[in-house]
């Protein structure tokens, strides 16, 4: 019994080792990025720069979106992903994840 709860934790760490890594490479350093952990954007708000490229990594265990009626949808992103999207527009943009509608982020665009 102690054997397989000790086998089952040490899986378990090497597959957190493993996803950590994972989301580490899925934003390139000075990129802006969204972290979507414990059913939340963060940070909440996030300016860039017309022309910038923004990444939202989906850090939970299942799927999240990030959805601006009429100005981008992400689509549903797995769990251990991330999605892309070039802001072109100035403006102020509030989001949701249509899965969890209370997770609310603004992307600022200048």
């Amino acid at each position: 019994m102690i054997a397989s709860r000790v086998c089952a934790l040490a899986l378990l760490l090497a597959g957190a080792a493993i996803h950590a890594t994972a989301v580490a490479q899925a934003a390139p350093h000075g990129t802006p990025t969204v972290v979507i952990d414990g059913v939340k954007f963060a940070p909440e708000t996030v300016t860039v720069k017309r022309g910038d490229t923004v990444v939202w990594v989906n850090n939970d265990p299942f799927p999240h979106t990030v959805t601006a009626k009429g100005v981008f949808d992400s689509g549903e992103i797995p769990a251990g992903k991330s999605w892309r999207y070039k802001a072109r527009k100035a403006g102020v943009y509030p989001y949701v994840c249509t899965l969890h509608p209370n997770m609310k982020a603004t992307l600022k665009v200048e």
